[in-house]
């Protein structure tokens, strides 16, 4: 794991950005794994404007979502396939068909669950992954106590998450309780994983993930096993963090991110 601070929510959504399109551009029909939530939304933002302005080619990128809220239709506008229509697919050139995302409203849910991992591996695995975490450390909606080789499945969403999220409905009740999210070991299986996190609201858990013990409780601390596995923060989400001289010091010295300065 390598932990690399940014002055700002800005220039750290930025670099995610960076990271990310040059992994398409060097492989074109790269499998993407993608992630919700507002922390993401500045960086489909800016991988739109480099498709717009610079020609960011997606026409052969596979996507697949970590999770979805059971019970949800694809055109709510809670749903994650509303919120990738609109942030991203919409705004760039990824064919629709090579998108995929849970069905929340699959009448099976478990065999939709087990379908899922065999499209991921029909794709031959996801290649890179972008991640966030939220308020009780999950990464997808793998909350605490989720095996740390869990695959795709349903989940009960906890009292944390909940109250993360439950802002964003038109009021709190209508928040789904259960959604389907990768297993951690789904997450683990890919080649690369990059975590995004800002703001002094996420500066304790982001400690606990990169620095505590890894634990089933805490379900972003299984990213410490990864052999390939980048978090990026900006100085508040840092703020919490032991070893923070050393994360400065490996983004202005690691030849591998010389030429993102």
């Amino acid at each position: 794991m390598e932990v690399l601070i940014r002055p700002s929510s800005e220039s750290a959504a930025r670099l995610t950005a960076e990271i990310a399109a040059k992994a398409i551009h060097e492989k074109p029909s790269l499998v993407l794994g993608l992630a919700t939530g507002r922390t993401m939304e500045s960086v489909y933002g800016i991988l739109a404007g480099m498709h717009r302005e610079d020609g960011l080619d997606f026409s052969q990128t596979r996507t697949f979502n970590l999770d979805e809220y059971i019970g949800l239709s694809t055109d709510h506008e809670n749903s994650y396939r509303y919120y990738m229509n609109h942030h991203l697919f919409d705004k760039v050139n990824v064919r629709q068909e090579n998108t995929h995302l849970p069905d929340g409203t699959a009448a099976d849910i478990d065999a939709e669950c087990a379908a899922y991992e065999e499209r991921i591996k029909a794709c031959g695995g996801i290649d890179f992954q972008l991640l966030g975490i939220g308020q009780s450390g999950h990464i997808g909606f793998n909350e605490p106590l989720s095996a740390m080789f869990s695959r795709t499945r349903p989940k009960a969403l906890a009292p944390a998450t909940i109250r993360q999220n439950a802002p964003q409905f038109p009021s709190p009740e209508l928040m789904p309780r259960r959604a389907i999210t990768m297993g951690v070991g789904t997450i683990l299986d890919a080649r690369r994983c990059i975590l995004l996190a800002t703001g002094a609201g996420k500066a304790e858990i982001i400690a606990k993930a990169v620095e505590g013990p890894v634990t089933s409780m805490i379900s972003a601390t299984a990213l410490q096993l990864h052999p390939k596995c980048t978090i990026i923060v900006d100085e508040d989400a840092a703020a919490s963090l032991e070893n923070k001289e050393y994360y400065r010091w490996i983004f202005e010295n690691e030849p591998e991110w010389q030429e993102f300065h």
